[in-house]
């Protein structure tokens, strides 16, 4: 399927069809349409809008009604946004989640590791530790 290109000189396109593209559709309508049938196309365009307005509104009012009393303001859009899912935001904090648990359990160790220090007596220089060799 080609795209269409975007001219810079033209109008901005929509739906893939330029500003130029639709005023020539327009008239191209008009002219097979007919001066005396327009009013009442424009007629019936109008209903049809104000039906599907009316439509959305119903829509958002059950479901505002559905809601109940939380409404749409107390919810929470920023869990909902996908850009919090970038697979290198995910791979980067399940990283330093990794490194943050690996930390604290090293200093567990080296908490658990580490003498008490009532058992520590420190020896003057050339002196050999007791030992008691009657226990075995």
């Amino acid at each position: 399927m080609l795209r269409p290109t975007v001219n810079p000189d033209s109008l901005t396109v929509v739906f893939g069809i330029s500003g130029l593209e639709f005023i020539v559709l327009v008239v191209l309508t008009f002219f097979v349409i007919g001066p005396e049938r327009m009013p009442e196309y424009a007629r019936q365009a109008k209903e049809f809008i104000k039906t599907v307005r009316r439509m959305a509104f119903d829509a958002k009012d059950d479901f505002k009604d559905a809601l109940g009393d939380t409404g749409l303001d107390d919810i929470n859009w920023r869990q909902y946004d996908p850009r919090q899912y970038d697979p290198r935001v995910i791979v980067r904090e399940a990283f330093a989640e990794d490194d943050a648990e690996r930390a604290r359990e090293a200093k567990e160790r080296e908490e658990k590791n580490k003498p008490v220090a009532s058992n520590i007596t420190r020896l003057p220089r050339g002196a050999y530790a007791p030992f008691d060799t009657e226990a075995t």
